[in-house]
C-alpha cells in the first residue's frame, strides 16, 4: 500500500489539465474500514494537502458524528476521491473530477485494502461511477433510496455549504438518512 501511494503521490496523468498542477490527495491503509469516495479536492485542500479539510469536511464529519482525529485515523477512513487533484474552476464552480484517476488506481486501492465495510459514495460522480445503472435518474431519487445500496454502499449528497438549499427542500435526508449514516459509522468503528 505505501508503495502504491508514492506512486500515485508522483503521478501526472492529467498534468496538462490541471491549472494548478499535480497534488493528488489520497490516503487509506490496507486495514481501512470506511473508505470516503468524494468529487475532487478545492483548492483549500490542494493548498494543504489534507483531504476534506475545508468547510465541506466539516459538514461530512458532523453528518457522520466523528471528530477530526477519528476522521483521519486511515485505520477507520480511507479517503479516495474520484480525481486526486484540484480540477480547476469551471462556471458555476469547481470542474468535474478528472476521469483519469478513477480507472487507474481506484481497483489498484481497494485491492490493497481488504477489511473495508462500508464505501460511503459522496455525490453523483462517485454514484454514476460505482452504482452505474443501480443509480436512479437524479441524486437526489438516488439518495433518497439510500438502503437499497446498504450494506456496501451508502449515498450522499455533496455536504459542501452550497447545498444547504437542497437540505432546506429535502427535510427527509436530515431525518432519515442522516440518522442511519450516523448508526452505521458508529457501528464500524467502535
Amino acid at each position: 500500500m505505501k508503495k502504491l501511494l508514492t506512486e500515485i503521490s508522483s503521478c501526472t496523468i492529467c498534468k496538462k489539465h490541471l491549472p494548478l498542477g499535480p497534488r493528488p490527495v489520497v490516503n487509506g491503509t490496507p486495514n481501512s474500514k470506511i473508505v470516503i469516495i468524494g468529487q475532487a479536492p478545492g483548492t483549500a485542500v490542494h493548498a494543504s494537502g489534507i483531504p476534506w479539510d475545508d468547510k465541506s469536511g466539516k459538514n461530512l464529519r458532523g453528518w457522520m458524528n466523528v471528530n477530526e482525529q477519528t476522521f483521519y485515523d486511515t485505520n477507520q477512513f480511507a479517503i479516495i476521491p474520484m480525481g486526486f487533484c484540484y480540477p480547476g474552476k469551471g462556471k458555476s464552480g469547481d470542474l468535474p473530477p478528472r476521469p483519469e484517476c478513477a480507472p487507474q488506481w481506484h481497483s489498484l486501492l481497494f485491492d490493497q485494502m481488504q477489511d473495508i465495510e462500508l464505501v460511503l459514495l459522496i455525490g453523483k460522480y462517485a454514484q454514476d461511477y460505482y452504482l452505474k445503472k443501480a443509480a436512479k435518474r437524479t441524486l437526489t431519487e438516488t439518495v433518497k433510496n439510500f438502503k437499497s445500496y446498504l450494506p456496501n454502499y451508502f449515498v450522499l449528497p455533496h455536504p459542501s455549504p452550497r447545498n444547504n438549499i437542497w437540505q432546506a427542500k429535502n427535510e427527509w435526508f436530515k431525518k432519515e438518512v442522516l440518522p442511519e449514516l450516523k448508526e452505521q459509522i458508529g457501528y464500524i468503528i467502535r
